[in-house]
């Protein structure tokens, strides 16, 4: 699992998980396994940093039912952007100091019915901020001889923000909806074609960004004043995902391709796309090196400051408009992952360890967003499988 989303969305944990689990074409293979993953996430510069601790069981039970269970615990220290320009005689915009921790939880139950494979999930989440509840259920029914799978899932996630700058917690809920289909072209390709369609409703402004205002205090004198950002209380999004695996047994070597496109009414559109290659090194070792470009869209909202126009902002976020937010996530801007990862079959199907390097660069692209802004990072990743 990647912790990108975790560092830049905070209290956002439980979508990836639902969005990994809605994505997935098969359900846990069948066997007894324990996991553990280790990943910490190190901007530059002493950003941000976040060391995720993850475990895994998964247990056959009778009955053909499958349990699969979750936990994450993960740490978040230090400085991002507060969405404030950069200030006069500065060379970078200011930073706002932050810790936190983490912890998630998420069960899995899955069995057969006839040809329908059914999962049902429930997670939670909780951070010192910002507590998720949220469940999923996911279907596979297989076609044509089980060459042809058809995938829908939806999930429905209740958050409450409970910042203290609040004053009261805020409540936020999401729906997301998937269908897709797999499609066997050989016994060595195939492709999967999924389409979501995700609702959030509530309140979704970040309550430690602000944003800048010269502000007549007295006539004829200004000062730069901060005020709470404020987004809309409503979302609407579609997400379209392509993939194409591919075996070449002969390079005893495998590829995978995919392409993700984002839409919503925010005005945000991004496209991923990722190619990954699998290659068997043999004595059970199998090296996975990976790329991926992620490009994004501005919000209709995003600005640096609120200098030069009419805007009034209020003292917290309202939910309706005007809306206006400096966040630079919600900016114009590219991403590049490269990475490698090693996986080695210490013992076949009983002991697996793994180790993963990747770097993330991020560069903006409206021409007037400050670099500084803009955070690069290392990612590295151990784990270990025992399966009996």
């Amino acid at each position: 699992m990647s912790f990108k989303s975790a560092v830049h969305f905070r209290g956002k944990i439980l979508p990836v998980i639902f969005l990994l689990a809605l994505s997935c074409p098969r359900f846990a293979r069948s066997e007894n396994s324990v996991r553990y993953k280790f990943q910490s996430w190190q901007e530059d510069a002493g950003r941000i940093r976040v060391d995720a601790h993850y475990a895994m069981i998964e247990s056959d039970l009778p009955a053909e039912t499958k349990l699969k269970l979750v936990g994450l615990v993960d740490a978040i220290a230090g400085a991002t952007p507060n969405g404030q320009p950069v200030q006069p005689g500065d060379s970078a915009v200011p930073l706002t100091d932050l810790t936190d921790r983490r912890k998630a939880w998420s069960l899995d139950v899955s069995r057969p019915f006839g040809r329908i494979q059914t999962a049902l999930t429930y997670a939670q989440s909780r951070e010192s901020d910002y507590v998720s509840k949220a469940w999923a259920l996911n279907t596979l029914t297989d076609f044509n001889q089980k060459n042809t799978t058809l995938l829908i899932g939806f999930a429905q996630a209740d958050d409450d923000v409970t910042a203290k700058v609040l004053g009261t917690a805020r409540a936020k809920k999401s729906t997301d909806l998937v269908i897709g289909v797999t499609q066997l072209l050989s016994p060595r390709a195939s492709v999967t074609l999924n389409l979501t369609r995700g609702d959030i409703d509530g309140y979704q402004s970040d309550p430690y960004k602000v944003i800048q205002k010269n502000t007549e205090v007295v006539p004829g004198f200004f000062l730069p004043l901060t005020y709470a950002e404020n987004r809309p209380k409503d979302r609407r999004k579609w997400i379209l995902f392509v993939s194409a695996n591919l075996a070449f047994p002969d390079l005893e070597g495998a590829m995978e391709a995919s392409y993700r496109g984002f839409h919503d009414d925010w005005g945000t559109d991004s496209h991923t796309f990722a190619v990954e290659w699998f290659q068997s090194l043999g004595r059970g070792v199998t090296v996975r090196p990976l790329v991926r470009f992620y490009r994004q869209s501005a919000a209709d909202f995003y600005r640096l400051s609120l200098d030069g126009s009419s805007i009034v902002p209020g003292p917290a976020a309202q939910g309706h408009a005007p809306y206006f937010s400096a966040d630079y996530r919600l900016s114009k801007m590219d991403t590049w992952t490269a990475g490698l990862k090693a996986v080695w079959s210490v013992i076949p199907g009983t002991l697996t360890i793994d180790a993963a390097y990747e770097r993330y660069t991020m560069e903006g692209r409206d021409g007037v967003t400050s670099a500084s802004a803009y955070a690069d990072a290392d990612v590295f990743t151990t784990g270990l499988q025992f399966a009996w």
